[in-house]
């Protein structure tokens, strides 16, 4: 069997930084098995499967498919980067006639759409409530500002103290491993580090950076992460008063995000991409 697989990093427009995706074009349905093989032989935070929902659906002309996301530990309910990433296959490798694109998943229906050299996403947008408990071993002895969690997504977000800046972020060391044994009830899946921007200085113009980890699917740190900002953009929307914003995330290879916050309960998120490699899975 061969498999035409892509490799895109998403939320940049140069190869090599970004989040780097692989993309499955499925012409005929997958053994279930042979999902998680494939991911993790790739070996990237996620693969994604592109699938034709209809007999005679074709990559090209058609709007709609099904999307599935798996890490190289398990299948993900929601990737934005890696919806990013299918998206550009079927736009500019497919040359999909389509101006805008309907995946079928497991967060329900979403829709990519071309708007000059950005893919825009749209995405649930998730609130996070207040926890009690500042005390959060991950940060060491920096200062927390904000407790968040997200039940719907399982996400737990700490925002850091104002005081510091994306050099504070950027640097600090975090051994995602040690999390894993932290919660035993399962209602953790993912932590998300966040700061507010700056308006001054050498990073001037982003509105909040975050660097985000999930140890639990696989993945220790991810570079760059749209459904952690399906939360972020929720939270920061209401800290800063504003629907329009432009995020960063701080890891090493660093991606950004331009957000648009919806009066419907989702959000916009428009990245760039760069494809990097074009080939066949052989089995």
């Amino acid at each position: 069997m061969q498999i035409p697989i892509f490799t895109v990093d998403a939320f940049t427009n140069r190869p090599f930084s970004g989040n780097p995706a692989a993309v499955c074009l499925l012409e005929n349905d997958l053994d279930e098995n042979l999902h998680q093989k494939i991911a993790t032989e790739m070996n990237l935070s996620e693969t994604a499967f592109i699938r034709k929902l209809r007999p005679g659906d074709d990559f090209t002309k058609s709007s709609c498919f099904g999307l599935r996301w798996f890490t190289p530990a398990n299948e993900v309910p929601l990737c934005g980067h890696a919806t990013l990433a299918s998206a550009a296959v079927l736009f500019h490798v497919q040359k999909n006639t389509n101006s805008v694109l309907t995946f079928v998943t497991l967060s329900g229906e979403l829709k990519a759409r071309q708007v000059g050299d950005h893919i825009v996403l749209d995405l649930p947008l998730y609130s996070a409530h207040p926890q009690v408990s500042q005390n959060f071993a991950a940060v060491g002895d920096l200062v927390v500002q904000d407790l968040r969690y997200s039940p719907d997504t399982k996400k737990l977000l700490v925002r850091l103290s104002d005081a510091y800046g994306r050099s504070v972020l950027e640097e600090l060391q975090v051994s995602a491993q040690r999390f894993l044994p932290a919660d035993k009830t399962g209602k953790v899946k993912g932590l998300i580090l966040t700061l507010k921007g700056n308006s001054t200085g050498k990073h001037k113009g982003h509105d909040f950076y975050s660097r985000y980890f999930a140890p639990w699917y696989g993945v220790l740190e991810d570079p760059v992460t749209g459904s952690a900002h399906a939360v972020l953009s929720s939270y920061w929307s209401e800290q800063l008063g504003k629907k329009e914003m432009l995020a960063f995330q701080c890891s090493r290879r660093g991606g950004e995000l331009k957000i648009s916050v919806r009066d419907d309960g989702r959000v916009d998120i428009a990245g760039q991409i760069a494809i990097v490699l074009k080939g066949n899975l052989t089995f």
